[in-house]
């Protein structure tokens, strides 16, 4: 049955609009997206549909394919630390914008999963506010809607994440990769090479953004940009480079670590480019030891995944996402992926392809 049938079944009567957004995997650059640096995401075929409708009252109904039964909550509720908060922030963030008004019915359907690092939650907001948008008969750009999408994100669920997330599920498709620079938001969506192949594996460690890590490197990134009189860390000339050695930890290495991820993230980009696979895994696997080691976002059972993933013949491996758990991203030559996923996943129980 099709997600409209389905919401004919559910509200008796037809949406007004629907949408369809990706999850993405970020294949490098990591904390680089709120410092002015580059990043790569990349799309993938799981995706978050929505129908949606005004339906004339004060009342926001939500349902999901997922759970059973249905929620709801005032308009303009503001946030309840649940999973309906990304639908209700992005409902905030459409009346805000005269899309939408009132009461909305709402139905999802998703295999996203959420507490992945894949983007769940920025491609719900971003499904929402473009299906807002057709029912406005608004003909919004996708970087407009991608900003739209992160200050629901920073303001009404109070994360203080960049732009990525929300440009990456908005301007890619599974199959290219975005170049994007962050502090002009220029940007290339490119290929991704032939007999390249990224798997997503969730490491099994289960991890909310929201529990105060993720707020406290993008803090200390913070505090280290202040003390080298910056706004965008990744950029440094060669005085603050000097400067930045001099820094107390943990900013001197939450500093290093973003430096250097974002010129990772050049080459790593200029390789996908030229397909030059040696060099983009190499720079996949000195990600990871920046990231587990001067940002100390990794955990003790993901760095024994990708240990045993490059020894068993990934030619790159790292942790995506905002860190503390969710999914590692491989690369594989694209013939032996099928048995070494299975390969994997049979020695770690518990791990599981997204």
């Amino acid at each position: 049955m099709s997600l409209s049938a389905q919401f004919v079944a559910a509200y008796g009567r037809a949406p007004t609009a629907t949408a369809s957004v990706p999850g993405r995997v970020n294949l490098i650059g990591e904390h680089t997206d709120y410092n002015g640096g580059a990043v790569l995401p990349a799309a993938i075929e799981r995706k978050i549909d929505i129908a949606l409708a005004p339906n004339g009252s004060s009342t926001t109904s939500i349902q999901s394919t997922r759970f059973n039964g249905r929620i709801e909550r005032p308009t303009g509720d503001p946030k309840r630390n649940e999973w309906t908060d990304y639908a209700m922030g992005a409902l905030w963030k459409a009346d805000a914008l005269g899309w939408l008004s009132g009461g909305v019915d709402l139905l999802i359907e998703s295999n996203v999963p959420d507490g992945a690092g894949v983007s769940s939650s920025a491609a719900l907001i971003t499904a929402i506010l473009r299906a807002a948008a057709e029912t406005a008969n608004v003909k919004a750009d996708p970087v407009d809607v991608a900003k739209h999408a992160r200050a629901v994100e920073n303001e009404y669920i109070g994360m203080p994440c960049g732009i990525m997330d929300q440009l990456a599920v908005g301007l890619a498709s599974p199959g290219s990769a975005l170049a994007l620079n962050t502090q002009d938001l220029s940007f290339e969506v490119i290929d991704i090479p032939a007999g390249w192949s990224f798997a997503v594996i969730h490491s099994g460690v289960r991890r909310e953004l929201a529990d105060g890590r993720y707020k406290a490197r993008f803090e200390e990134c913070q505090s280290a940009a202040d003390a080298l009189e910056t706004d965008t860390l990744c950029l440094l000339d060669s005085a603050q480079q000097d400067a930045m050695e001099a820094l107390p930890d943990p900013l001197k290495k939450r500093a290093r670590h973003v430096t250097s991820e974002h010129l990772r993230t050049v080459q790593a980009t200029a390789a996908m480019k030229a397909s030059d696979l040696e060099a983009f895994a190499r720079l996949m696997n000195e990600s990871h030891r920046s990231y587990a080691e001067d940002f100390e976002a990794s955990t003790p059972e993901i760095d024994a995944l990708i240990a045993d993933a490059v020894d068993s013949g990934a030619r790159g491996a790292r942790l995506t996402g905002g860190g503390f758990g969710g999914c590692i991203v491989v690369l594989l030559e694209s013939q032996l992926e099928a048995d070494w996923i299975g390969a994997f996943l049979d020695r770690h129980p518990g791990t599981w392809q997204v």
